[in-house]
């Protein structure tokens, strides 16, 4: 039985898989979180590293009408992405993937930013019976991962794109300071695990959703030159700061809660994470947000006593998507948890490359966060 503790700088737990303290108490993401300080610093420096990295991305493509893809969600991150691109000069297609999830207020939010920032929009409409497979399948394979398809395909989807008009730069609209590090005993993701547990429970073969496969990852990085830069790092990132710059800007509208912008985000997190796996991801993202000084860490601790809420009506909206009768899921819920180690994966392979994925990481050739986030 482990004893519980929880970190002496941030509020995460011993509900978090392998989280590991120091003789101070920290915990190995606080480490993690100070590492990505350094690699992305604020203030004139940081300033600095983004005019850079503007310059080279500007470079790379002048005779093309883009020079930059950025996934666009509706949500804040990604629209404030958007917003920042053209602010900074660059010439942004915004590329959005529609799982069929879309909620109201994110297919405005998307609309409003690219007519009034002028920018160009393409969308990969999934085919909606295979995705509904595929988000099935996650369910009944009964691990905490059962929202990485739309993760997934996003990711193959912006890749395509970038490829496609001949763009080497993805910009992400991750920032670590207000998000935090996934721990992957939560949420691991890889194109293997999404083929062979939608072959275990789906049957078909994926044809018309895009996927990320070991083979993609060495396509687009070494061939295509394809980088993906999370430009939220470079700059200042405060939520409501922001949302207040989208409103009067974009005319962006909130949607409640974070990521609730997706009706299967929502559903999710605020139910099925939370009533399945005990697993509520605002610890991640107030550990984050305490680190980077926007909250108090006593007031991150009260906000985790108040619970999740969700809306019945959001439950009963995605059964019937879904097509999942009551008594359906209520076997998906009291299906015996599993873990991604479960099923096929790269895990295996990524823990026995430590030594060569580390040099990349040195190196730049991947980001250090990927090697912080399974190694550190």
């Amino acid at each position: 039985m482990v004893k519980s503790q929880r970190c002496a700088r941030c509020v995460l737990d011993t509900t978090i898989p392998n989280i590991r303290f120091d003789d101070k108490g920290a915990c190995n993401y606080c480490k993690i979180h100070g590492d990505l300080e350094k690699e992305f610093p604020r203030g004139e420096e940081g300033q600095r590293c983004l005019e850079v990295l503007v310059q080279k991305i500007q470079s790379k493509v002048k005779n093309k009408p883009y020079d930059c893809v950025v996934g666009v969600s509706g949500g804040r991150d990604s629209t404030y992405t958007l917003y920042l691109a053209k602010q900074l000069g660059l010439r942004p297609l915004a590329v959005h993937f529609d799982n069929g999830w879309n909620s109201e207020i994110a297919v405005s939010n998307i609309k409003n930013a690219v007519s009034r920032l002028n920018i160009d929009l393409f969308t990969h409409v999934a085919d909606w019976e295979e995705f509904k497979s595929l988000q099935l399948s996650f369910l009944k394979a009964s691990v905490s991962d059962a929202e990485i398809p739309t993760d997934v395909a996003i990711f193959g989807t912006l890749h395509q794109a970038a490829a496609r008009e001949g763009i080497q730069y993805i910009l992400n609209g991750h920032s670590f300071r207000t998000e935090g590090v996934m721990p992957i005993g939560w949420t691991y993701m890889d194109g293997k695990y999404i083929n062979s547990v939608h072959h275990i429970f789906g049957g078909a073969k994926l044809r018309t959703i895009p996927n990320f496969t070991l083979t993609d990852m060495l396509y687009f990085t070494y061939v295509k030159r394809i980088k993906v830069i999370p430009i939220l790092n470079y700059v200042p990132y405060n939520h409501d700061e922001i949302g207040k710059i989208l409103e009067k800007e974009v005319g962006w509208q909130y949607y409640g809660a974070h990521h609730h912008e997706s009706y299967y985000t929502h559903f999710f997190q605020s139910f099925y994470l939370v009533q399945k796996f005990n697993i509520d991801k605002r610890l991640v993202e107030y550990s984050a947000l305490v680190r980077s000084g926007i909250i108090e860490r006593e007031e991150a601790i009260e906000k985790m006593q108040i619970p999740y809420s969700f809306d019945e009506e959001l439950v009963e909206y995605a059964l019937n998507k879904l097509g999942l009768t009551h008594a359906e899921f209520n076997a998906v819920m009291a299906a015996p948890r599993k873990s991604f180690q479960d099923y096929p994966t790269y895990y295996p392979f990524i823990k026995a490359m430590q030594a060569p994925v580390k040099i990349a990481s040195d190196l730049g050739l991947i980001p250090s966060l990927l090697y912080s986030k399974f190694f550190a």
